[in-house]
């Protein structure tokens, strides 16, 4: 029995969610000393933020892997080390701290003397990551998400700083924290870490211009604000403008790790897809289908924006929102969509043990807020296997559909368990029955 189910089966329910931290403190630091701190010796760069995380993290691996360092990943979508990655079957990105730190061994024992980490707010904010130190931080953004665990946004944003936090307590590290200065609350983790190196396409001090995307990809340069004025440019095979954020974390934690402008450049381009991430479905159909992760507002309205202007005949988009988390983004979710989009189909993404009808109802009031009405371009199917028959059924030459949501993952969390699901190839198995008619 793990310390932290102990103390649970001796105190209150209410008083547990108060300590609830200290009970996966008092677990990290026995399950630290068992592995024997299995992360010394080993660099640890640290990725976290709203959006973007994942794939931030395997820019930055592939672009260590191309220039020659034996650099481990760990995030929500693989873990591994060098070229051999494993998928991420679990629906969670920092594992407990028992399994995190028999990956962290596992990683180290292949010889991998550097490791680029996915760090949630969860695992920040219940100290599961205790006792591992950080070489450098990256953050990506900080938007509306998980307020169903962290009450406000304000203890959301302390659990993110925490990292940079750790990394300034880091003596014997960079104390690098690169950051982007874009985002509204950049100056919370610029005052954090010792050496705050910053990146955007407005401010910072390396800056995105002379961006040109197009639905495969984006190109960008990359210019120094300081004394040394290297040029990069950047070539990019995933889409997106804010995979131009992404890029551009990676290009300058490049810089930092004193990289060649040229190892800069050729990793970032050797990256080709990030499962789950914008990942374009094609058995020969006539309309596009993309398969992303996107699931929080922030991520909804940039990729929306981004595609809209690039689609020929409608945009279609399916999606849910999950059970058990956080409740006030629903709506959200389906104003947007109503905004940008010309139909929705509403369905599951992981119920667990919440009314599945119900959540799609509270994603239908702020699709009709936009505009959208039922059964018109507005349709609630809870089977997701269904939604998405019906939903590829409706699309024309020239449209785009967008499946959101699942992405990478391996299963649906249902009430009465987990069912195992693949989105890409459900989609694909649809699309052939199609074409053939």
């Amino acid at each position: 029995m793990g310390i932290r189910t102990l103390v649970k089966t001796i105190i209150p329910r209410g008083l547990f969610k108060k300590i609830e931290p200290w009970g996966h403190m008092g677990e990290a630091v026995v399950m630290q000393l068992l592995f024997r701190f299995p992360a010394r010796g080993i660099k640890i760069i640290g990725v976290t933020g709203t959006n973007g995380k994942t794939t931030t993290c395997f820019m930055i691996h592939k672009m260590m892997v191309e220039a020659g360092y034996s650099a481990g990943l760990m995030t929500t979508v693989g873990w591994g080390v060098d070229s051999s990655i494993n998928p991420q079957v679990e629906h969670m990105t920092t594992m407990p701290t028992r399994h995190l730190l028999k990956r962290i061994k596992k990683i180290k024992s292949q010889g991998a003397k550097w490791l680029v980490m996915e760090v949630t707010s969860h695992a920040l904010a219940q100290n599961r990551v205790w006792g591992i130190n950080y070489e450098m931080a990256v953050m990506t953004n900080v938007t509306h998400e998980h307020l169903d665990y962290h009450g406000t946004f304000d203890s959301y944003l302390d659990a993110k700083v925490k990292l940079f936090r750790s990394t300034a307590a880091n003596k014997k590290g960079m104390g690098i924290g690169v950051i982007n200065a874009d985002d509204p609350v950049s100056k919370q983790f610029v005052k954090t870490v010792p050496k705050p190196i910053t990146y955007g396409i407005k401010n910072g001090q390396y800056r995105a211009g002379s961006i040109k995307s197009t639905p495969s990809g984006s190109e960008f340069m990359v210019q120094s604000s300081g004394e040394k004025t290297d040029k990069l440019n950047i070539k990019l095979n995933i889409p997106g403008s804010f995979n131009v954020y992404n890029a551009l974390a990676a290009a300058v934690t490049g810089l930092v790790l004193q990289m060649r402008p040229g190892q800069v450049e050729q990793g970032i381009a050797a990256l080709e897809s990030v499962e789950g991430r914008m990942n374009t479905v094609d058995v020969g159909q006539d309309f596009s289908v993309i398969v992303d992760y996107a699931h929080t507002p922030d991520s909804f309205e940039k990729l929306f924006k981004d595609l809209r202007p690039l689609v020929k005949g409608k945009m279609i988009a399916m999606f849910g929102s999950a059970g058990r988390r956080d409740v006030a983004k629903r709506p959200i979710q389906g104003e947007l969509a109503g905004k940008y989009c010309d139909e929705i189909i509403v369905t599951e993404e992981d119920d667990r043990d919440v009314d599945g009808d119900q959540i799609l109802r509270e994603i239908a009031k702020g699709a009709q807020k936009s505009g959208k009405k039922k059964d018109r371009d507005l349709f609630l199917i809870h089977d997701r296997k269904q939604a998405i028959e019906f939903t590829l059924s409706r699309a024309r030459s020239g449209d785009t559909v967008l499946l959101l949501g699942k992405g990478h993952e391996k299963n649906i969390e249902r009430a009465d368990g987990i069912h195992l699901w693949n989105e890409t190839q459900v989609a694909k198995d649809v699309l052939k029955k199609l074409v053939k008619k």
